[in-house]
């Protein structure tokens, strides 16, 4: 047994609530729907549930909109049902993180509401604001994530304030101590319950600029590639005023030092900077963050070189902390769509789970990916997301991979006894729960077979990583525990690879994985189509 905290190289699942399971006909899922599929969550090995927000919202960006901190939205149920929903998971062993978006509240706030009355009202100060120019434009040129400039007229005050994200996500102003403290004691609201974690959303946004300098512009051949789309003017700028400034650290601090009065919490950091490596690493140093969490290999870019390269800049710049690795989330397109090539199957879904839940850190799984689900393709006329709709058809935004979660094979997936918020593919039916519970070659066996195996294998939940110089579609490391090394290598393509592996010692192929299987011998690695090797090395290297 190991000594490390229960954060470090968990799998965490990701419980998306709106889509996971509805209970009361509603078509939103909800936390009784989570309470009762908790056993599932259970059985597929994995350590922690992170819930996406279920907070009291007006929901313009489904629950990341936060009116009441404190408070569960009667969408998805009462403040019980999450204390019975924290009770069960810890009975059948599973942490609890739950999503805190720090940065911004809704303009339903009871804070904003008072701070945009007035210049002078106690919360004056609690957003941020500021005077036009001299012909009435904004303060300078920022842009909002979502699409336009990131300053919304208040005639109230006669004053723009800033939102990042949606108009109506006024950021919060950081420079406050007195927002701080307020926000700090939210945070409290939660431990106090007793969830074992924290997931933090876009937790580099939280301090601006004080000079509010403009932005840069940004060459457009650097403008793809950083999960935008092309035609988002966001884009179009370097980021190095509006988030990510330095004043960031102390409050980290200040989060860490409440944290660690409270026992094995953990708080879990989602950055998107402009160097997101660099940023991890610097977040997660001195006892700031547990453990820090971007969107580099949330890319299109699916090859052996790029997820080499990306592990291996932020091993050499993450001296002290811990990362965490996601191909899938409520964000993004879903992995198989991304990364399969029309080649998405139960192979390709398992590889792809074994392969990052191999990397040195703890892992985020995105609800379905257990069952290999695709992207959904949503019509335009039952789009939800506002990001979407506002870049339709260029980018038809995060509903694809937002549908309900496929239970069974019925109209509704078994999800909802109502029409469910965005509808569910045929495809995502033919792939339910029940089917695959009935299959023992599924995707949803492999995995849980895999994640069981896993967990008996210190190394890869602990080890240090060195990767091996291979060629494309071979991806292939090594991870190092207490003297034992086992070799870890996958076949990204729909291809059967040989390839020459400069290994000296003894190999011997470790079983009971349930994965498609390669082999090695004589210097040679075999990989089947979308196959993998794990081995004991003889000596650690």
């Amino acid at each position: 047994m190991s000594e490390a905290p229960w954060w470090r190289g968990a799998v965490i699942y990701q419980i998306y609530p709106r889509s996971f399971l509805d209970t009361d006909g509603d078509g939103v899922g909800d936390l009784p729907g989570i309470v009762d599929r908790l056993d599932y969550v259970a059985s597929l090995g994995v350590d922690a549930i992170w819930i996406a927000p279920f907070f009291r919202s007006p929901m313009a960006d489904f629950g990341y909109d936060i009116a009441d901190y404190r408070a569960v939205d009667p969408l998805f149920g009462t403040l019980d049902d999450f204390d019975r929903l924290l009770a069960k998971a810890h009975r059948l062993g599973l942490k609890v993180m739950i999503d805190q978006v720090l940065s911004h509240t809704s303009d339903q706030h009871e804070w904003f509401k008072e701070s945009r009355s007035s210049r002078d009202n106690p919360k004056a100060d609690w957003y941020v604001w500021a005077d036009a120019k001299a012909d009435g434009t904004p303060p300078n040129n920022w842009m909002s994530l979502f699409g336009g400039v990131a300053w919304q007229w208040e005639p109230r005050r006669g004053q723009y304030y800033l939102h990042n994200f949606l108009t109506s996500q006024p950021d919060l102003n950081f420079h406050n101590p007195e927002v701080q403290r307020a926000v700090l004691d939210n945070v409290k609201f939660w431990l106090d319950k007793g969830v074992d974690g924290l997931r933090l959303d876009a937790i580099n946004f939280c301090f601006h600029d004080k000079l509010l300098r403009d932005n840069p512009p940004k060459p457009e051949a650097q403008r793809v590639g950083r999960g935008f789309s092309p035609d988002n003017p966001y884009a179009f700028q370097y980021h190095y005023f509006n988030n990510t400034q330095p004043e960031n650290l102390a409050f980290l601090d200040e989060l860490r030092h409440l944290l660690d009065q409270y026992r094995d919490v953990a708080a879990l950091g989602e950055i998107s900077s402009e160097d997101s490596l660099a940023t991890m690493a610097e977040y997660t140093s001195g006892r700031r963050l547990h453990m820090g969490y971007s969107f580099e290999l949330l890319t299109d870019d699916f090859s052996a070189a790029y997820i080499r390269g990306t592990v291996q800049n932020l091993e050499a710049q993450m001296r002290e902390g811990w990362p965490c690795w996601a191909i899938s989330n409520h964000d993004v397109e879903r992995v198989l769509t991304r990364w399969g090539n029309g080649h998405a199957s139960e192979q390709l879904a398992n590889m792809l789970t074994a392969m990052v839940c191999s990397l040195r850190g703890s892992v985020c799984v995105y609800q379905g990916e257990e069952l290999g689900l695709t992207e959904a393709d949503v019509p335009y006329e039952a789009l939800q997301d506002p990001y979407g709709i506002t870049f339709w058809p260029n980018f038809k935004g995060r509903d694809g991979c937002r549908t309900p979660m496929p239970w069974n094979g019925e109209a509704s997936a078994g999800f909802s006894t109502g029409t469910p918020w965005l509808p569910v593919p045929s495809d995502h039916r033919a792939r339910a729960v029940s089917q695959q519970e009935a299959d023992p070659a599924s995707a949803l066996h492999g995995f849980r077979r895999f994640m069981q195996w896993r967990s008996t294998q210190p190394a890869l939940r602990w080890g240090n990583i060195r990767f091996i110089d291979t060629p494309e579609p071979v991806l292939a490391f090594t991870r190092t525990h207490n003297g034992e090394t086992v070799l870890s290598a996958f076949n990204l393509s729909a291809e059967a690879v040989d390839v020459t592996l400069p290994l000296s010692g003894k190999v011997q192929r470790i079983n009971g994985h349930g994965l498609v299987d390669g082999s090695f011998g004589s210097g040679r690695l075999h990989l089947p189509p979308h196959g993998l090797l794990f081995a004991r090395m003889e000596t650690a290297d």
